[in-house]
């Protein structure tokens, strides 16, 4: 047995826990910890800036894409030297965890940086830091080399007003990678000016030669306005509701913006002293309770309680967008990462705050509060309309009896869901080939008349009051939206036939919309597939060749016609041309169809296509056709 005794015991002294466990204080040694630095002195800048001593913050990135500079115009640290270490303020602060100037009720009403380590982390993972001051006439200067100090603190010269500048270049042996993002970097840039609004945050990326300037006058008012047009949400109405509060009693500063819109899912971003919280916590909690009482009491006061549906806090909730702020002395973050926050008086202190604010609000603005209301009755609906839905229809078993199912669905016979498939056809005329050449066994069909709705921009109501869509939803079994329950799906695929031509294209891009946008559990799971039925049928002598489109028809003429033989090339115009046994062999045998299936290989880039191509701003596709007009043929009419 080995033997363990106190030699065995390692004491970490100083910035050595940091540097050997970095995960602890950062969250990682990734793109998001790499990134956590620059947040960490951001927010001493910002901190001056809040507390009314800084109004302007310079943030580098210098052409290396390894190395930041943050400057701002507060204060300044101090640079005398501290009664018990001796050794000056500026050094205290980059080297001893837990030190620095926000313990003291004094010094900062409010402040993101409460634990005394983001500077000291920062230097103990950074290859070289230099920390530039200039206070009281002068300029000072303090450089570090892995955590620790070069030489003593230098005053380099006389110098005008004040501010504290830090360089520093993050340690390659600790970060896997050392580059950082100019776009997370100017996003979050653009939010701090957002919440603290009238200051001046300039970000200069020396690599590209730009400066970006952000300064926001209103503050929230505009930040909801970006996200509202970032999200394509078309608000509910026109003007939005704002509360900025500062509460006697619990010294809390509130400050909310907020608008309920079309959207069927409900978005809140969150900040407690000009930081994320993207985890939520207890000013969430308490922002919803009291926004769900305020709504609650204005419907009770007014008699507009719906019949025969019982309205539930995500009903009321359902597409609300809305920024919530918050400033308080002595915030208590769930870790160094501060993404949660939770003091337990906050949940009480801002639900009292919200509740009467927003209640009068509605009161003084009845008609807009009447389509509020009518919103959150229509979510209310939808959500018991698809509740119901899903009850109505479960997966048939050997046992089960007749399930109420669409009329025109012609079901297989199968019992079994791993072996079954749904084919989702284009038009009555093609549905009937369908279900003449299918394999009844497995191969269910369920023909759609016309162009579906486009969903994009489509409430959840509107998109069950759709004929097609409904039955769909019923036939698939598993529901949608936040109902959705990919164990309750039928059937093992779900394959969208529809014609070679634009329109058949145009076609299953509604219905990838649709199933994107309520029900993307089938695409993530590998259920959804796209059927390839030809275009051309090619007979070159006795042999026949089937084309997808008019470029694989071109190369197969080129492979297989000849000087002798005179190709005949016959063009459907449609599923419903084909005869069954054609459509079974080209499009629906297993061993020789061919299926496409669909799959999200980069989810940020396809819900930004998505939401340009079918949503209501027609700008992108016009600019999507015009980029690629040389591409299209000529129509035939």
């Amino acid at each position: 047995m080995a033997t363990y005794t106190a030699k065995d015991i390692t004491v970490l002294e100083g910035l050595e826990p940091v540097r050997k466990r970095p995960g602890m204080y950062i969250g990682g040694v990734g793109s998001t910890g790499l990134h956590h630095l620059v947040w960490e002195i951001l927010d001493n800048s910002v901190d001056e800036a809040m507390n009314g001593y800084a109004s302007n913050i310079t943030v580098t990135l210098h052409e290396d894409g390894s190395s930041i500079t943050i400057a701002d115009d507060g204060r300044g640290i101090p640079v005398d030297k501290h009664p018990k270490t001796k050794k000056s303020a500026v050094e205290v602060i980059f080297t001893t965890l837990h030190a620095g100037g926000k313990f003291e009720p004094g010094n900062y009403k409010t402040a993101g940086g409460l634990h005394g380590v983001g500077a000291s982390v920062v230097n103990a993972l950074s290859k070289e830091l230099i920390a530039t001051v200039r206070r009281d006439g002068a300029e000072w200067e303090l450089r570090f080399k892995q955590g620790q100090p070069v030489g003593a603190l230098k005053k380099i010269g006389p110098a005008r007003g004040s501010g504290t500048t830090v360089f520093f270049r993050p340690d390659s042996t600790i970060f896997p990678k050392v580059e950082f993002d100019a776009d997370t970097i100017k996003q979050r840039l653009e939010v701090s000016s957002y919440l603290h609004k009238g200051v001046k945050i300039v970000f200069e990326n020396a690599a590209a030669g730009d400066r970006t300037v952000f300064q926001h006058t209103e503050g929230l008012a505009d930040y909801l306005k970006t996200i509202l047009r970032e999200r394509s949400a078309i608000p509910v109405h026109e003007a939005p509701f704002t509360l900025e509060k500062q509460s006697d009693e619990s010294g809390i500063k509130l400050d909310i913006a907020l608008q309920w819109t079309q959207s069927t899912d409900e978005h809140v971003r969150s900040y407690v002293n000009g930081i994320p919280t993207g985890s939520g916590g207890t000013h969430e909690n308490g922002f919803r309770a009291g926004l769900g009482k305020a709504v609650r009491n204005f419907i009770e006061t007014h008699n507009l309680s719906p019949k025969g549906v019982t309205l539930t806090a995500e009903d009321i909730r359902e597409g609300l967008v809305a920024v919530l702020s918050v400033f308080l002395a002595d915030p208590q973050f769930q870790g160094q990462t501060k993404d949660r926050l939770n003091n337990p008086e906050v949940l009480s202190a801002i639900d009292s705050q919200v509740r009467p604010a927003l209640e009068h609000w509605l009161n003084t603005n009845i008609s807009v509060a009447e389509s509020i209301v009518a919103r959150v009755i229509l979510a209310a609906r939808a959500r018991e309309a698809s509740r119901a839905a899903q009850q109505e229809v479960a997966r048939k078993t050997a046992t089960s009896g007749r399930l109420t199912l669409p009329g025109k669905l012609s079901d297989c016979t199968s019992p079994g869901r791993e072996d079954s498939e749904l084919f989702i056809v284009e038009g009555d005329s093609a549905g009937g080939s369908a279900k003449q050449g299918r394999d009844r066994s497995r191969q269910a069909i369920l023909p759609l008349r016309g162009k579906v709705l486009n969903t994009e921009s489509a409430s959840i109501a509107k998109v069950l009051e759709n004929k097609e869509l409904s039955d769909l939803v019923t036939a698939l079994g598993c529901g949608l939206g936040k109902h959705f329950d990919l164990a309750r799906l039928r059937y093992g695929r779900v394959i969208v036939l529809s014609d070679a031509d634009s329109d058949g294209h145009h076609i299953a891009t509604l219905l990838m919309t649709f199933i994107y946008r309520h029900m993307p559990g089938l695409i993530a799971a590998g259920r959804l597939f796209l059927a390839q039925p030809p275009l051309y049928r090619i007979d070159v002598g006795k042999e026949t060749f089937w084309a997808l489109d008019d470029a694989h028809r071109d190369r197969l003429l080129k492979l297989h016609g000849n000087g002798s033989a005179n190709p005949e090339i016959t063009r459907f115009k449609g599923l419903g041309e084909m005869m069954p046994k054609v459509l079974w062999e080209t499009t629906m045998n297993p061993r020789t169809r061919r299926l496409l299936r669909v799959e999200i290989v980069d989810q940020i880039t396809t819900d930004r296509v998505i939401n340009e191509l079918m949503g209501k701003d027609p700008s992108a596709r016009f600019r999507f056709i015009m980029d690629r007009a040389e591409e299209a043929e000529e129509l035939d009419v």
